[in-house]
């Protein structure tokens, strides 16, 4: 089970950092992808970071401004997020999927949390 938490709103050029709480023992196997669905549109891959954090993927989007990385001790990860624009106003998802490669494709993952908002204002 997944908890993402950590939206907000905030001005443009602020930052914010969510988190994504997970459950479960096998937390450390599984590969950590955010997602994110602005209203009328679909969702998209925003980051994604494997169970060792060696390997991390980002949209073109959030490269450069954001950040993602991995406490398996706290079965969290989370997503730094500056230099925010109001494009990336959305409700951020995370997701889970137990595999050691990065994954960065929705229909990929089997476990999402249950959403947070970012709201940036210009």
């Amino acid at each position: 089970q997944l908890q993402a938490s950590g939206g907000g709103l905030v001005q443009a050029g602020g930052s914010l950092r969510l988190s994504c709480a997970a459950s479960g023992r096998t937390f450390s196997l599984y590969t950590i992808g955010w997602f994110r669905q602005a209203p009328g549109k679909e969702r998209e891959f925003v980051a994604a970071i494997t169970w060792s954090s060696v390997y991390t993927r980002y949209a073109d989007s959030a490269k450069g401004r954001f950040t993602i990385s991995r406490d398996n001790a706290k079965n969290t990860v989370y997503l730094q997020m500056n230099s925010l624009k109001p494009e990336d106003t959305a409700v951020y998802y995370c997701a889970a999927r137990m595999t050691l490669a990065v994954v960065t494709t929705s229909d990929e993952y089997s476990n999402w949390g249950q959403g947070t908002q970012v709201t940036v204002s210009s």
